[in-house]
């Protein structure tokens, strides 16, 4: 695996400082059913790391004592952790909003036969990865037989009221590029999904976000490998558009790791840079990061390149 954080330091992306907090995401481990070439974690089947009982506990704690509006969970695939289903109960006693970045091929592990019945008896939202209405596309990036499971995995979720406009139930999907290029417009992509996935397969999907690819870990390593990371950072920097730094996810949100470490981004936590001043779960008992500067790199070009890119999609209007 090729070191990725030296060559996005130093930067001269512009400084930021964080607003409220309103979304704790929290990495629950690296564990997952699937291997994806995009993967900014390096998730895998073979991955051990899982947040341990005692930090588990602390989510709650926190959530209540910060006013935290939503809570993002992610991992890895986050519903493989033993102790997911308790987290969502007490986060949802709470009044949290709770997110689950589902894989969708997960409803198919032994054991998770029922997970979607859970998340929709607990209003959970899901925002699942479908890179591509195109089996052949979808297979390449993530797996063989993989489109079909998501398909339907997708088809379960919709059959629990998942995806309808006027329900409480969302589902999104979610796109990546399979290379090193900016995503199409966002609209115009998600009305193409819409359409192709309601005339092939008879799905409906609340949003679609479209994600640049990040210049890091496993696809990092696989762009130094092709002696393309260089170009790909170019052509983020060529497409900043300074009105996307004051959307970015990173001024209201603060990402946790698995062993309950604070980071400004998921993607800052993947290369090892700290929040400022570091910190754990623990410390957002008492302490509030409101007004405190933000860690940036050059692969923070990758959230205000284009359209701009962020865990709820492109960040400019009509993108």
């Amino acid at each position: 695996m090729h070191a990725t954080l030296p060559r996005l330091l130093p930067t001269d992306f512009p400084v930021l400082h964080r607003s409220s907090l309103t979304t704790l995401q929290v990495n629950l481990g690296y564990r997952c059913n699937q291997s994806c070439l995009h993967c900014h974690v390096n998730a895998g089947p073979h991955r051990r790391e899982m947040m341990d009982a005692r930090t588990l506990e602390l989510i709650p704690r926190v959530l209540a004592a910060r006013g935290i509006e939503v809570l993002d969970l992610t991992g890895g695939a986050p519903e493989l952790h033993p102790g997911f289903r308790r987290l969502v109960g007490a986060a949802r006693a709470l009044g949290v909003h709770v997110i689950d970045r589902c894989n969708l091929t997960v409803l198919f592990e032994p054991g998770q036969e029922d997970l979607d019945r859970f998340l929709a008896e607990h209003e959970v939202e899901v925002v699942a990865s479908l890179p591509c209405y195109e089996a052949d596309n979808v297979d390449a990036q993530r797996g063989a037989g993989v489109f079909e499971k998501s398909i339907a995995a997708l088809r379960r979720l919709n059959a629990l009221g998942y995806g309808r406009p006027d329900g409480r139930l969302r589902l999104n999907l979610v796109y990546n590029p399979q290379g090193p290029s900016l995503p199409p417009a966002q609209d115009a992509l998600e009305a193409a999904y819409k359409r192709e996935l309601a005339a092939r397969y008879g799905i409906v999907f609340n949003r679609l976000y479209v994600l640049a690819n990040m210049p890091i870990k496993r696809f990092g390593s696989w762009l130094i490998s092709k002696n393309r990371f260089d170009d790909y950072l170019r052509l983020l920097k060529e497409n900043f558009r300074a009105e996307n730094v004051d959307a970015v996810m990173c001024r209201s949100l603060i990402s946790v790791d698995w062993q309950g470490r604070l980071y400004d981004c998921d993607f800052n936590q993947q290369l090892g840079l700290p929040a400022d001043g570091g910190g754990h779960l623990r410390d957002l008992l008492v302490d509030d990061p409101e007004g405190r500067p933000i860690r940036v790199a050059d692969h923070c070009y990758g959230c205000t390149a284009g359209q701009g890119s962020s865990c709820g999609g492109a960040l400019a209007a009509g993108g």
